[in-house]
């Protein structure tokens, strides 16, 4: 009887100690969060949506880098890609370029110490962000560095849903074909790219290197109006909200983790009384616990309000986008959910061009496509299991 007694008193005092831990962590990350956002800048896009192509694109152009490459990625596996990755930057710093590569230190954990030195060895500069640190163990543990970015020569950037593992190029039978959105732009916008690194490895790998003009080329404007809106300790929230009232006719969502706060669900609701269509598409098959059953009360409640949701079936959907009428479209790498609103750095591009808009719109309608229209019976069929899960998924979303 005593050991339960000690044993539940220990219970009581983790939870008392993980609570005070985030609460204190939180509230010293919303006062260092500075909130940054461009003006309105011109450049080139083109966008990938299947990591094959992508892939083979994108590790050609790291192969023809002159300069240097810096690379920022939330996740790096151990893997056969991540292999052939770790060959090209060790093969381009032996060249003589310099290569900087930032990887989160959670959700890159299968990067083991013996990987770290052969990279070093082979003269790459590398970190790891977002370190699990005292005083706020806890809330360290929570608060990642989510962006996917890289900037090459300093005129080529590449911003997106792709991080590097095999699932990602459909090496994961139950999550394949892995669908995402990952934009490559060129033109004066690359600069703003390039500062955000350096304001990341400055952080994590203690160089300021702002002072660099090899860094910041002059570039020429292109032909797609946009801005970058990087963000953290819950300036996504803002955003976002800016964003569903700026709609008039319709508002579409794509995320693979549909997951709003109170504020931003609000906003939803109140855009379809004002008779704003709004479309979701979300996955069918779910590649993390509790994230579908986190979704469901939301959804519900959105379909009876009239709103269409629509589950992709042809493989996972991973792209992170939201499209406004026809005057503005958002890609980037913050999903729709609670964890990239206030515990993740995460970086957005919103574009104002009408035909970039277009050829994204063709994307997600090829998306619907493949989706299914989910409706109140199939969220209101009984099933105790699920609404367990709900309810355990309810009083953790925010880590979800």
């Amino acid at each position: 009887m005593k050991f339960l007694l000690y044993l539940c008193g220990l219970l009581l005092l983790i939870i008392i100690w993980l609570g005070v831990d985030f609460h204190l962590g939180r509230k010293k990350h919303l006062v260092l969060g500075s909130k940054v956002e461009t003006g309105i800048l011109h450049g080139h896009f083109e966008i990938f949506t299947h990591g094959k192509d992508f892939f083979k694109h994108y590790f050609q152009e790291l192969r023809q880098a002159t300069v240097h490459v810096h690379v920022l990625y939330y996740i790096v596996r151990d893997d056969d890609l991540g292999r052939e990755f770790f060959t090209i930057l060790k093969e381009k710093a032996q060249e003589g370029v310099e290569v900087r590569l930032l990887l989160d230190r959670l959700g890159s954990m299968e990067i083991k110490p013996c990987i770290v030195k052969e990279l070093r060895e082979a003269g790459i500069h590398f970190a790891f962000s977002n370190r699990i640190k005292l005083p706020y163990l806890f809330y360290s543990s929570q608060v990642r560095n989510h962006r996917k970015l890289t900037i090459i020569d300093g005129k080529i950037g590449f911003l997106g849903g792709f991080n590097i593992g095999k699932e990602y190029i459909d090496g994961e039978p139950k999550l394949s074909p892995w669908r995402d959105y990952q934009l490559k732009i060129t033109g004066e916008s690359i600069n703003f790219l390039q500062s955000e690194f350096l304001l990341d490895w400055h952080e994590y790998g203690g160089e300021n290197l702002h002072n660099r003009p090899a860094y910041f080329p002059k570039l020429p404007k292109g032909g797609v109006r946009h801005q970058f809106t990087p963000t953290e300790a819950g300036q996504l929230e803002e955003n976002f909200i800016r964003l569903i009232q700026m709609a008039e006719r319709a508002i579409l969502i794509g995320t693979p983790y549909f997951i709003p706060s109170a504020p931003i669900f609000a906003e939803l609701l109140e855009a379809r009384r004002r008779g704003v269509a709004i479309t979701i598409i979300v996955p069918f098959t779910a590649d993390h616990f509790l994230v579908q059953e986190a979704s469901y009360r939301y959804l519900r409640t959105l379909i009876q309000a009239g709103a269409r949701v629509y589950q992709y079936k042809n493989g996972f959907y991973h792209a992170k986008t939201i499209l406004v009428d026809d005057k503005l479209c958002d890609i980037g790498t913050a999903n729709f959910d609670m964890r990239s609103l206030f515990l993740n750095k995460e970086i957005n591009c919103y574009i104002y061009d009408p035909d970039f808009i277009e050829r994204v719109r063709a994307v997600i309608n090829r998306d619907l496509l493949d989706s299914e229209l989910l409706t109140m019976a199939a969220l209101t069929k009984p099933n105790l299991l699920r609404a367990a899960k709900e309810r355990l998924a309810g009083a953790i979303s925010i880590f979800l």
